[in-house]
């Protein structure tokens, strides 16, 4: 595929990697809808960008559902799926308050990890319905995971968890839909500039950026939508986990 003839929805598109990744799409010629729960955010990104945007809450099927059909009413089809809505819950096993609330721990499986599923089995959906390309192709879904999935560090159980199920998700996925041509891959990005790190303060932003071996700096989204760009158009990446880090390894 290539990205000028994509129909693609976006999960998370508001802020940081989704709406990076929506903005590059657009801008090579994609149709996008941008998925998120902050609907304004997302209206005014998707009118800067020229797209169309969908309240959403990816854990609610019905939820996902209505943003697909508007994806379909809007441009005919979906060739297109890209993950990035997630939350990141800190919390130790044990801490001083007692053990780690359930209630948080089942908030990032649900979202994390429930959604990504929920999300890309209503688009394969869809996506089956597309006539097959020369090569058989109908399809690609994008999953985001985290190296955290690899390397998670204390107070992270909640997030490595629901992220590691992501990398989990990938390979059987692209299997159960490698007959209908419709590929699955995963992102596990190191450490990039989200709204979720930009709250820590310089500081913390500088000694993070300095773990980074090369080079030795937090990630661009940019740099994000750069890659997914990439594996739309690489069509023979199927069933693999990509780490974008600057080759980082937390310990």
């Amino acid at each position: 595929m290539k990205l000028e003839e994509t129909v693609a929805v976006i999960t998370g598109a508001a802020s940081g990697l989704g709406e990076a990744t929506a903005r590059h799409f657009a801008a090579s010629g994609a149709r996008v809808t941008l998925l998120d729960r902050d609907i304004d955010r997302a209206r005014s990104v998707a009118g800067e960008i020229g797209a169309i945007a969908c309240e959403t809450d990816v854990t609610d099927e019905v939820s996902v559902q209505g943003a697909i059909d508007a994806t379909l009413e809007k441009y005919g089809h979906l060739t297109a799926a890209v993950n990035c809505a997630g939350i990141a819950e800190a919390a130790k096993t044990v801490g001083r308050d007692g053990p780690h609330p359930l209630a948080s721990f089942q908030r990032a499986i649900d979202i994390n990890l429930v959604g990504t599923f929920n999300v890309a089995r209503l688009a394969a959906a869809a996506m089956q319905q597309n006539p097959p390309a020369p090569d058989g192709a109908r399809g690609v879904i994008i999953n985001t995971a985290s190296i955290a999935a690899f390397d998670g560090q204390k107070g992270q159980t909640a997030y490595a968890a629901s992220k590691g199920g992501v990398v989990g998700l990938c390979l059987p996925m692209a299997r159960d839909l490698a007959s209908t041509g419709i590929r699955v891959m995963t992102i596990a990005p190191g450490i990039f500039m989200t709204p979720m790190l930009a709250g820590l303060g310089e500081e913390v932003q500088a000694q993070l950026a300095a773990d980074v071996p090369c080079p030795p700096r937090l990630g661009d989204p940019t740099e994000y939508a750069q890659l997914a760009g990439f594996i739309v158009e690489a069509g023979y990446l199927n069933g693999e986990v990509i780490r974008i880090d600057g080759a980082l390894r937390m310990r």
